[in-house]
């Protein structure tokens, strides 16, 4: 009997992949705050919080859409 369920495997592998993709950008994003609420820290300007990590995100949010989208027409 054929399954009428529309993810197949290779969907659930794009998404997982993906969704460690985001994790891995907030995590990107973590620190560079001062030790005390009034302390400024410049590190939180940093290139990897402020560039890398929302690419990294995006690119992340973005493999979750190919992995709704992808049709794998070989059965």
């Amino acid at each position: 009997m054929e399954s009428n369920f529309l993810f197949k495997k290779i969907n659930f592998i794009i998404l997982i992949i993906s969704l460690v993709v985001i994790a891995i950008g907030f995590v990107l994003m973590i620190g560079g705050g001062g030790s005390t609420p009034t302390e400024f820290n410049p590190e939180i300007f940093s290139s990897q919080r402020i560039q890398i990590a929302p690419v990294v995100i995006l690119i992340g949010y973005i493999g979750i859409g190919c992995s709704i989208f992808y049709n794998d027409r070989r059965n």
